[in-house]
């Protein structure tokens, strides 16, 4: 799977997706510390990537634009240590994977997964 690391993911969880066999790639690498919010869904909807964040603009973002695609997983961990990262991205990953090559947002806090499929739609 592709993915794009917001700034405020560690890129050491960049590393160790690499290193299980994933495109990752880290905002700062690409030079893009300060890249608005819209921009960084922008760009990873260009190049196919799934939006790594801790930020819940993103979710805004998927909502607002009606868009299908990228897939969103964001963050709402107490504490964000890489090891912890990586082990609620891989129970998202067993549980997910198909439903984020479709079209995701997803939302990981320390006890729950809440996944949705994308576009979000009101459903009032």
């Amino acid at each position: 799977m592709k993915f794009l690391a917001d700034m405020g993911v560690s890129t050491t969880v960049v590393r160790e997706l690499r290193a299980a066999g994933h495109d990752a790639t880290h905002l700062e690498e690409l030079g893009q510390r300060t890249l608005p919010d819209a921009d960084i869904f922008r760009m990873a909807r260009e190049q196919g990537r799934i939006v790594l964040a801790f930020d819940l603009d993103f979710a805004d973002i998927a909502a607002a634009t009606n868009a299908h695609f990228p897939s969103v997983i964001v963050f709402r961990l107490r504490f964000g240590r890489s090891a912890r990262v990586m082990e609620r991205l891989s129970a998202v990953l067993a549980l997910a994977e198909a439903t984020l090559e479709k079209g995701a947002l997803i939302v990981v806090d320390e006890a729950r997964i809440r996944i949705r499929s994308l576009p979000i739609v009101d459903r009032s």
